[in-house]
């Protein structure tokens, strides 16, 4: 392959010991399983580093009070009496953590929310670009280190017995910036591997990172709360580190990495060499429209090549990029707000008359993650069977709607009820969220208008999913601050921000459902003209005989 040396040397060095240990080379599909188990796991850190902060926030602010006995779990109650605590023997006083746990404290932890949210999704338009000129290893790796030392120096606080609120909010905002590297590396690393066939379902079923990493990310900072709240932070802040090594030694970004060809431009001479399993790949390509061939003589080489990324405004013009965005910018508003709030909002609410203890609320939070896995699943087929993903977004997100309401209406009246209810609302809330930050993102990065080029994943991606994080701010701020006058307010918006969501795919929904039936109509028409010249055809054969 020309140029074949230069791109091989773009190989992780973690795939160099293997070649050398094995002797022989991997095959396409074994690399495309391992990128999606690596890109599986570095995103699942990224979110499970997220997650302490949720998990934490009814120790820093513990009002109201109400004291609590903590079990190990899984073995323990997950619900405790309110009653049974009085004048219990181990029962936990706990007085918060300055300057979080004042009448401002809820304000605060908002504040601290919206802060790192914010960095994040500004951070996001820029890593977008970055992700598109820069070696997406590289560059996810030092987003996941950054992000984990930034997490620990903010649970060191409680160690370093620091209680000035400028040192929180800053590690929360620089951690953010490291954050916003993460989405759009990843989905870029997927398209660069994989066609269209299907994509729907297989990013469904990836996204679960996301729910993966929420519940490895609370049951961690849940773990280890009771030795103090600082280990909640470091603990999940290693683990993003140690992923961040684990990429850089083992992830090929880029199919010309390991000296295979870029799915949007095959190289012909690699085909001579594994015809078996390339061919039926190139044919697969063709089928799924990706493009075949390079308009310019100056060829792509994985992480060392350069090449032009598409700009932000050239990327906004692809038609669904705004739509989507903006309805991702009130789909993440929800999502998020569980997010942040949800183990607060269990311990402070009485279900069948009993109260929770925090670390079991952080426990309890994690189905709403196990619910948005199906969901994301779920839509991810769904759009792929009906090849309608607006249709498919805009449906989940009306869903949300009763979802909502009945957990918050009947969440309350008994531990069952609001397992299933919480389970069914993060189907329908974290559903549509899975399929437009991939699938969606995936399929705009590689629109047609694009003419082929591969370097509009990540500038895509960031432009989709960064202005769905100036959402994901917006929710957990205003949760803290509509939250003092009651959780009825705080539904209502999350049930508002819902339906705008739904509603901005309206025409994007309506196109989809006349481009169904034309194509419908288009069927009838051709299988009416051949009913005709079959009937036609039936007096000439027998006048013949």
């Amino acid at each position: 392959m020309p140029g074949g040396l230069e791109a091989m040397q773009g190989t992780p060095p973690g795939i160099k010991v293997i070649r050398n240990l094995r002797g022989k080379e991997w095959s396409l599909k074994t690399y495309r399983y391992v990128v999606l188990l690596l890109t599986f796991i570095a995103y699942a850190c990224y979110h499970a580093s997220r997650k302490p902060s949720s998990i934490v926030k009814s120790v820093l602010d513990p009002e109201p009070v109400k004291n609590e006995i903590t079990y190990p779990w899984p073995v323990g109650e997950v619900f405790v009496r309110k009653s049974v605590l009085v004048g219990h023997p181990i029962r936990v006083h706990s007085k918060g953590w300055e300057p979080f746990n004042g009448k401002d404290g809820t304000v605060k932890l908002g504040e601290i929310d919206v802060a790192f949210l914010a960095c994040y999704s500004m951070g996001m338009y820029v890593a977008g670009h970055l992700g598109d000129t820069l070696d997406l290893r590289l560059f996810l790796t030092v987003g996941m280190m950054g992000s984990g030392i930034f997490v620990g120096l903010f649970g060191l606080g409680y160690f370093w017995n620091i209680h000035v609120f400028w040192f929180y909010l800053v590690m929360q905002m620089i951690a953010g910036l490291f954050q916003a590297t993460g989405w759009p590396s990843v989905v870029a690393v997927i398209g660069n591997w994989f066609g269209k066939r299907k994509r729907g379902l297989i990013m469904g079923v990836w996204n679960a990172h996301t729910s993966v990493g929420n519940i490895c990310g609370s049951l961690l900072a849940a773990c280890v709360l009771q030795h103090g709240w600082g280990w909640s932070f470091i603990l999940p802040g290693g683990l993003i580190f140690l992923g961040g090594i684990m990429v850089y030694l083992f992830l090929a970004a880029y199919p010309e990495d390991v000296g295979l060809a870029c799915p949007n431009g095959w190289d012909s001479n690699k085909v001579d060499k594994e015809p078996k399993d390339v061919e039926s790949l190139v044919q697969n390509e063709a089928k799924e429209g990706a493009v075949q061939a390079e308009t310019s003589t100056t060829r792509q080489y994985g992480s060392l090549s350069r090449s032009s990324a598409v700009g932000l405004v050239q990327a906004c013009m692809i038609p669904g990029v705004i739509p989507f965005a903006l309805c991702l910018f009130f789909a993440k508003l929800v999502a998020y707000t569980f997010l942040y709030w949800l183990p607060f909002y269990l311990s402070q609410t009485a279900i069948g008359g009993e109260y929770m203890s925090v670390k079991s609320a952080g426990n309890l939070s994690t189905l709403f993650d196990v619910g948005g896995i199906v969901g994301g699943i779920l839509a991810g087929y769904i759009s792929d069977k009906l090849n309608a993903r607006a249709t498919t977004a805009a449906s989940f997100m009306y869903a949300a709607i009763p979802a909502l309401l009945l957990y918050r209406w009947y969440g309350a009246t008994s531990k069952a009820m609001n397992i299933v209810l919480m389970m069914i609302a993060g189907l329908f809330v974290n559903g549509p969220y899975a399929l437009i930050t991939t699938a969606v993102s995936a399929d705009l990065g590689t629109h047609s208008s694009l003419k082929g080029n591969s370097r509009a994943l990540a500038t895509v991606t960031a432009i989709i999913d960064g202005t769905g994080s100036v959402g994901a701010a917006l929710g957990p701020l205003l949760t803290g601050i509509i939250s003092t006058n009651g959780w009825d307010a705080v539904f209502v918006m999350l049930v508002i921000g819902a339906f705008i969501a739904g509603l901005l795919l309206s025409r994007l929904v309506l196109a989809e459902i006349l481009e169904r039936s034309s194509k419908q109509s288009s069927v009838t028409d051709d299988q009416r003209q051949q009913s005709i010249m079959g009937s036609a055809s039936q007096p000439l054969l027998r006048d013949q005989r």
